[in-house]
């Protein structure tokens, strides 16, 4: 599912609120917004060539995010600038491809249909490429994350592996792999005789936090990023609990018959020879997440 950021020294409730794998948006509309270039990648002719002539025509990529997973994608304090780990990404695939870049702010589980319908021509939104999504969409896999849980502080839920679930509350975000995680665990709970999983399903990482925070759920569920950079936002408020477990491969979402899957892979390459890649971690706290060698839909499972 997105450093050391603009929301540093912004007080804790309001960074959970303005903080955001694969996420959902609070806000039912898209708004579109040009994010500022912080890269310094210059075009490559070799990849730019590889772009089909109708993207050329267009100019503008037009990349679909969910602006509340936080350092992954997020609104700045200014209110309408969307950052992040994705959006400092696509700008410096954009600029390697000729392309310019420009983030709409969408709900997390539109974006992949939205790809399909031909509304978007990216999704980058902390997506974990899943086998599933691959039957819609392609993904240039970029950044390896796990599932981590977390609770306020104060608080002692028991929770170390996913099994622990059974007989709790836990907060997890619309369309999300934590949502599938917990809804299946909760079967398996009840299929050997134990209490089933309270899933309370929220649209957007913000209201999983509230939840948490506010005692509604005893653990929330969230990308090992996400949740790491909450802790740490939080004044103390919350805390890592159990476990961080099923790794797998985050992927920027391509429509299959666009024909930008290739040169979204060549740009990145790219971006890993220069050293750009690992500055774009670096600036967020995720070096700990950073690939070598991308690939075309990687997906474990």
């Amino acid at each position: 599912m997105r450093k050391l950021v603009a929301a540093v020294g912004v007080p804790a409730l309001m960074i959970l609120a303005l903080a955001g794998c694969g996420s959902s948006s609070s806000s039912t509309s898209s708004t579109s917004v040009t994010i500022v270039k912080t890269g310094a990648s210059a075009t490559s002719a070799t990849v730019a060539s590889q772009v089909p002539a109708a993207m050329k025509s267009k100019g503008t990529l037009n990349v679909a995010t969910e602006a509340q997973y936080a350092p992954n994608e997020f609104i700045a304090p200014n209110g309408h600038t969307i950052i992040g780990m994705d959006a400092d990404m696509m700008n410096a695939l954009g600029a390697v491809m000729g392309l310019k870049v420009n983030l709409i702010n969408s709900n997390f589980e539109t974006i992949i249909p939205g790809l399909a319908a031909g509304r978007y021509d990216v999704g980058a939104s902390s997506f974990t490429d899943t086998k599933e999504r691959e039957k819609t969409v392609d993904f240039v896999d970029y950044f390896n994350a796990g599932i981590s849980f977390y609770a306020k502080s104060s608080a002692n839920p028991g929770v170390s592996v996913l099994a622990d679930l059974c007989g709790k509350t836990v907060a997890v975000e619309k369309g999300t792999v934590e949502q599938e995680e917990a809804q299946a665990q909760s079967k398996k709970c009840t299929g050997e005789g134990k209490k089933a999983v309270t899933v309370l399903i929220f649209t957007g990482q913000n209201a999983v936090n509230l939840a948490v925070s506010g005692g509604r759920a005893e653990v929330g569920m969230a990308d090992s990023p996400v949740v790491a950079y909450q802790i740490k936002q939080s004044n103390g408020a919350f805390k890592l609990v159990g476990k961080t477990y099923k790794f797998a491969p985050y992927g920027l979402a391509i429509p299959k018959t666009s024909g930008m899957t290739t040169p979204i892979l060549a740009a990145l390459k790219v971006l890993i020879a220069n050293g750009e890649y690992d500055a774009i971690l670096a600036k967020w706290g995720l070096e700990d997440g950073a690939i070598t060698e991308p690939k075309i839909n990687g997906a474990t499972s």
